[in-house]
């Protein structure tokens, strides 16, 4: 789907407007600079996100993400966040905020430069990062176009109780 640039036409929503949903779904791609030194710290963020989430992985599940892609580049001076989900902006954004509260847990973009030290109690602040930071897509290919992750979840909870179906045959 080739995406058109932001105009008055698209549909607003409580904190701007609304990027279409894509064949890949929902999601956005941030650029932002790292604080000075604090490279290391992003990456020890990425550590404590995975250790986290071996021990539950549906820590995250309110997002109803797809993926999340995390990148430092330029000699660790910038950073890339991209994510896609099932929900819109506002609803990714209300729920990551209430997520990271309810666990009592920071956010890596902490560790960017202009990220608002209120974001936790003003999500408006948060938005407002966002969008300054925002790149959005032109293109977007889906493979499983606008199919959800709980459908995508149900499709292999099937294939794997008709696998052990068939294996149960034999």
């Amino acid at each position: 789907m080739a995406i058109p640039k932001s105009d008055e036409s698209w549909e607003k929503g409580k904190y701007g407007p609304i990027w279409p949903k894509t064949p890949a779904n929902y999601g956005f791609t941030i650029i932002a600079r790292v604080k000075p030194g604090r490279a290391d710290a992003i990456r020890g963020y990425g550590a404590k996100l995975a250790k986290a989430l071996e021990s539950d992985p549906s820590l995250l599940a309110p997002l109803k993400l797809h993926y999340l892609r995390w990148v430092l580049f330029d000699d660790d001076t910038r950073f890339m966040y991209q994510g896609i989900f099932d929900t819109d902006f506002d609803k990714y954004t209300e729920d990551a905020v209430a997520l990271f509260k309810k666990a009592g847990v920071d956010t890596v973009f902490e560790n960017l430069e202009d990220f608002p030290e209120d974001w936790k109690t003003n999500p408006d602040a948060f938005v407002r990062f966002v969008r300054a930071h925002q790149c959005p897509s032109f293109l977007e290919y889906g493979e499983y176009p606008y199919v959800s992750t709980d459908e995508i979840k149900k499709a292999l909870e099937l294939k794997s109780a008709f696998s052990r179906m068939l294996e149960q045959m034999q």
